[in-house]
């Protein structure tokens, strides 16, 4: 099959150009922790302050993607792994067209971190840390899963009985448990625009 298959990508117009056309860098946050903890509350808030600035950028929620091109993938390791994976490739595209992709998923170990830092490279991967305690989310609970998770109706959850892996050294922690959106937002959004600027 690979035999069959010959790339046109280094004939094409380059990340730079698309760079240069946008007066921006393009980067991937990657922004991983608990459900719950805050990923897509921070992630629209600092989509829309980027818009404001006139920057382009991409939101891809784990929640939106699955239910578009990972609707056929559930929780099992093998399937949270290729559910990165995928996610990993579009937020890849993104950022070839020199766009600001924030990615919101759990991404619960370094493991699959790492796989999509690999794929989309680690000069463009931002790692970023939404901190919240099992507890704190379990308190919010905005989906109802905690409780769903702690009466035993859900397996495989991620804190209770699957693995979190917290970030060793993250671009920004953002301690959403403890700080409110606004300041996590703007922690986030001053080091974003350190690393976007031309």
């Amino acid at each position: 099959m690979a035999d069959n298959i010959f790339s046109i990508k280094h004939s094409m117009l380059q990340k730079a150009d698309k760079e240069k056309l946008l007066g921006q860098k393009g980067v991937v946050l990657w922004m991983c922790g608990l459900s719950g903890s805050g990923k897509s509350t921070v992630a629209k808030a600092l989509e829309s302050d980027l818009y404001e600035r006139g920057l382009l950028s991409k939101l891809l929620d784990g929640d939106n993607l699955r239910t578009g091109v990972n609707s056929n993938l559930g929780f099992s390791d093998d399937d949270r792994l290729e559910n990165i994976r995928r996610a990993a490739e579009v937020a890849k595209l993104f950022v070839e067209n020199g766009e600001i992709v924030i990615c919101s998923l759990i991404s619960p170990t370094v493991e699959i971190r790492e796989l999509a830092k690999s794929i989309i490279g680690a000069e463009n991967f931002f790692e970023v840390y939404i901190n919240a305690s099992f507890d704190e989310c379990a308190k919010r609970d905005v989906k109802g899963l905690y409780k769903k998770a702690l009466n035993g109706e859900i397996v495989n959850f991620t804190g209770l009985d699957a693995p979190f892996e917290a970030p060793l050294s993250p671009f920004v922690e953002l301690k959403t448990g403890e700080e409110s959106l606004e300041m996590s937002k703007n922690k986030l959004l001053e080091k974003v625009l350190e690393v976007v600027k031309m």
